[in-house]
């Protein structure tokens, strides 16, 4: 089973501006295109809790001793929990040498070869999160960087910094909320681990029970319970889940628990009580409350480790070990006695967060209201949030097990405060003000209120959710996806979900379109063209066309190629959609709503890939009947200069409902501004036509003159800030006299007399300057 832990993961590696995914193999997260050997090159490796970020180092360091990763000569890697004491200081000698391998012989010739080959060395500190507590990250102090004394945040500072051993590689792995790059500004390559697909959970759980057996009845089991299936995605969720369920089968029961919440009591009662006698039984039940507050009393301090001699006592200590709660913990050697401290640390993220939550429900000093406070949905933006951030799910769940006999043999003594602590979350989550939560708090709780499983507390809150839920760019993970689905279906409101850059998968995104109270989506192009795709193979008509009914896309930015492309394999899909709609109803014409729909396209793929974005654009104009403005003006500028605007100019007459062009700022010259003109009078709709700050002369303000009066449906012109001078200025007024249907000419132009353009606009109030 230890071997499943171990099963290699889709890493994901993001692109600022699209968040693009590509797979990668373990061999690639070191491939820098257009890095200097000589230059530190920093990679992060982020993902949530329990994802595998850990295994997934040690995993490399195994690779590289088994003879990958060949680039290295020395693989340092290093807990963060162990070496990130604020007291302690190090020099590099002393980090490398001293802490993490001590060379019989020849150290100072080792450090001095590593001094002059650094790109030979790979450094990797696991769990950088351990910053989060800082404001700020320091700057190295130490007059000899790589020789001095210093602790480990400005060693790494140095580090990252390139004061010592410059020219390595970093690699430093941590949650997505703790915002590393508030401490590293250069990052080389970020790297996202998302989970198990769930193919890859199938394969996981079948493993995981692999000659048992019930193999084939657990996994029908884990699948049949959807919520906690969803959870499985998350690699050390699939294993408590799986051992929760394996414990159940065992004892002749078909049911699994319906929430995290009983999963974790479930598991914590089964890893006790087996072993414990009626002897043991009341102080098992002091250690573990005992326990309870060490998780929480390390959580407020961002850590799960600690050192044996503040434990409250042994009893606690040999309880955790012996059931697994605690694993030992090696700290660093003391600087003058060079003995190692010893400690412990939980074995698992999520038993520290489920402990955390116990000693909130079950502590006399924390009072009835208090609990609320630890729930991470105010409305504060600046509050940190809780570093034991699945404790208030778990919370909310424990104050609504107030029946569970495992529980009530927990909580005897404050069964009443319990129950208070229950009625004060009760009328917290009541009064809070939906509408105000941000998405992250949104998700949060309706996390929460899923925990309860209180059917009018899911009422509440259905009732009361806003038609239009925005959760553009925030990841939607698939136990995201299985609530929000739970809640959504039991309002009688419609909804409107924007569901863009959300990660959401396949499956969360075909449940949450099918609900029929959502009245429309928007999603990533290619999520929705995939679903689409997928529902044609599986011949599921109904709600591929109920998909595409809901499916909007108004208003469109393009920003890279990619969703130039997606745009395009949209477009494709109608062909699809006629021949999938006539063999279900006969139909022989179709148009895609979202198609059919746009009216706005911004288009700002920047002068890279900005003439080469418009080529391809151009080619699917034509398919978008209903499109009144487009847009080519960005902050960057495209750049799509003659050659663009003459491919532009070619599709002119499909746009019948144009009715706003923007050019502005795409270095289009005589020559383009003479292929505009000569078809901007099939634009039979345009109104605004703006040619800002491009390079136009006379001869190009001349072509426009002559077509402005065969364009009877313009109001707005635009060539402010081109080099046309006092004769193009001339001809473009003495055009707007034939003009009556236009209300305002900007012609404001450097090259243009002052004097001219002034007595242009006492001829014409139009002109505007």
């Amino acid at each position: 089973k230890n071997s499943v832990k171990a099963t290699e993961k889709e890493l994901v590696t993001c692109n600022l501006q699209g968040k693009e995914k590509t797979a990668l193999k373990r061999s690639q997260i070191f491939q820098i295109p257009g890095s200097k050997d000589l230059e530190t090159k920093v990679i992060v490796v982020l993902g949530k809790a329990g994802m595998g970020k850990s295994i997934l180092v040690q995993k490399i360091c195994q690779d590289w001793s088994n003879g990958e990763f060949s680039q290295f000569e020395f693989v340092f890697w290093f807990d963060w929990n162990q070496i990130s004491s604020p007291e302690k200081q190090y020099s590099l000698k002393d980090l490398l040498l001293e802490f993490f391998v001590k060379p019989q012989e020849g150290s100072k010739e080792i450090f001095e070869y590593i001094l002059q080959n650094p790109a030979k060395v790979l450094l990797v500190f696991d769990g950088f999160e351990g910053l989060h507590d800082h404001e700020s990250f320091p700057r190295c102090s130490a007059s000899q960087p790589e020789k001095g004394l210093c602790n480990i945040k400005e060693l790494l500072s140095g580090l990252i910094q390139k004061k010592i051993l410059n020219g390595c590689t970093l690699l430093l792995t941590a949650r997505p909320k703790d915002k590393v790059y508030q401490y590293v500004s250069k990052v080389d390559k970020t790297i996202e681990i998302t989970g198990f697909s769930p193919q890859q959970r199938e394969l996981y759980i079948t493993k995981y029970f692999e000659g048992l057996p019930y193999c084939d009845n657990a996994l029908k089991l884990i699948k049949e319970c959807e919520y906690l299936f969803s959870h499985c995605y998350s690699p050390v969720m699939c294993r408590f889940v799986c051992f929760v369920c394996e414990t159940v089968l065992e004892m002749g029961d078909n049911k699994l628990p319906s929430t995290l919440t009983r999963v974790f009591l479930k598991f914590v009662q089964q890893k006790i009580i087996p072993m414990q006698t009626d002897d043991t039984a009341v102080q098992n039940q002091e250690s573990l409350a005992t326990l309870a507050h060490v998780a929480w009393y390390l959580g407020e301090k961002h850590r799960s480790a600690i050192k044996s001699h503040l434990l409250p006592s042994k009893e606690v200590k040999e309880f955790a070990l012996k059931y697994g709660f605690f694993l030992p913990f090696a700290f660093p050697r003391h600087s003058d006695s060079g003995e190692e401290e010893f400690g412990s640390t939980f074995s698992d993220f999520v038993i520290q967060n489920f402990l955390g939550a116990l000693h909130l429900m079950l502590a006399e000093e924390i009072k009835d209201r208090s609990p609320t406070k630890y729930l991470s949905f105010p409305f504060k933006k600046k509050k940190p949030y809780i570093w034991l951030d699945l404790v208030p799910r778990f919370l909310a769940g424990l104050l609504f097990l107030q029946d569970d006999p495992y529980l009530c043999s927990l909580s005897n003594k404050n069964r009443k405060q319990s129950t208070k602590k229950q009625k004060a979350l009760l009328k917290y989550i009541r009064r809070l003000k939906m509408n105000e939560l941000c998405p992250e708090r949104l998700l949060e709780l309706l996390h929460c209120t899923y925990e309860t499983q209180s059917n009018s507390l899911l009422q509440h809150v259905a009732l009361r959710l806003k038609p239009d839920l925005s959760f553009l760019d925030v990841v939607l993970t698939p136990p995201d996806v299985h609530v929000l689905h739970c809640i959504l279906k039991r309002s009688r409101e419609e909804f409107s979900l924007d569901l863009r850059n959300s990660s959401i998968d396949m499956q969360g995104l075909k449940d949450l379109v099918g609900l029929k109270n959502v009245a429309s989506f928007r999603a990533s192009l290619d999520d929705t063209v995939r679903l689409w795709k997928s529902l044609e193979w599986t011949k599921d008509y109904e709600l591929l066309r109920a998909s595409t009914e809901k499916f909007v896309i108004d208003p469109f930015k393009a920003k890279t190629m990619k969703d130039i492309s997606d745009l395009s394999d949209l477009v494709e899909m109608q062909e699809m959609m006629i021949n999938c709609v006539q063999d279900a109803s006969g139909c022989s014409s179709y148009e895609i709503p979202a198609i059919k729909n746009l009216r706005k396209l911004e288009f700002a793929l920047g002068p890279v890939h900005g003439l080469q974005g418009l080529l391809k654009l151009v080619e699917i104009l034509a398919a978008f009947p209903s499109l009144r403005h487009l847009d080519l003006d960005a902050l960057s500028e495209n750049g799509i200069g003659d050659e663009g605007a003459k491919s532009l100019s070619e599709v002119f007459p499909t746009l019948t409902s144009l009715e706003t062009l923007n050019l502005s700022q795409n270095k289009i010259t005589d020559v383009g501004a003479e292929k505009l003109a000569t078809a901007l009078p099939s634009l039979s709709s345009l109104k605004t036509l703006s040619l800002y700050n491009n390079s136009i002369c006379d001869f190009g303000a001349e072509n426009l003159a002559k077509v402005l009066p065969a364009m009877a449906s313009l109001r707005v012109l635009d060539v402010q800030y081109n080099k046309i001078t006092g004769v193009g200025a001339q001809q473009l007024t003495d055009s707007l006299r034939k003009c009556p249907h236009i209300k305002t000419l900007v012609m404001w132009n450097p090259t243009i007399p002052y004097g001219v353009l002034e007595h242009l606009q006492q001829l014409d109030s139009r002109i505007s300057v």
